[in-house]
């Protein structure tokens, strides 16, 4: 099946897998090829992509959508990383950044206080998921 990930920076894969499973925002799904359609919102998480009966990769992405279609799977990605390449000091730095954001604003708004525990919950997933698969 075709898989393509793509962020605002960069495309992240561009491949052929057996399988790829997506941390869609009703839950995780898999999609083989001959997938039904499908369009889903993607929210923060772990994608995994098979080669046979194993991940051969993990990215890290920050929410999106995904587009199953006749010809594969496209995930667009508002940011993404592969695992590998993410460190867990830099993690906790952007929990700990994120954190003091919230702390220093004066009286923020609705939407910017939602904005700002986004990017806590990001920087807590993405902490766990470096925890969990070992990246650096």
């Amino acid at each position: 099946m075709a898989f393509e990930l793509v962020s605002p920076e960069r495309v992240l894969a561009s491949l052929e897998a057996d399988m790829v499973v997506v941390p869609g925002e009703e839950g995780d799904f898999g999609v083989l090829a001959e997938h039904a359609p499908l369009l889903s919102l993607v929210r923060p998480g772990i994608i995994e992509i098979y080669e046979g009966n194993s991940v051969s990769q993990r990215i890290f992405i920050e929410g999106g959508f995904a587009e199953v279609n006749p010809k594969g799977l496209i995930v667009l990605a508002e940011a993404a990383a592969p695992l590998s390449e993410l460190s867990a000091d830099t993690a906790k730095s952007l929990l700990r950044n994120a954190e003091d954001d919230l702390s220093d604003a004066k009286d923020p708004s609705e939407a910017e206080r939602e904005r700002l525990e986004q990017r806590i919950t990001i920087a807590k997933l993405r902490i766990e998921a470096i925890e969990t698969h070992g990246a650096a």
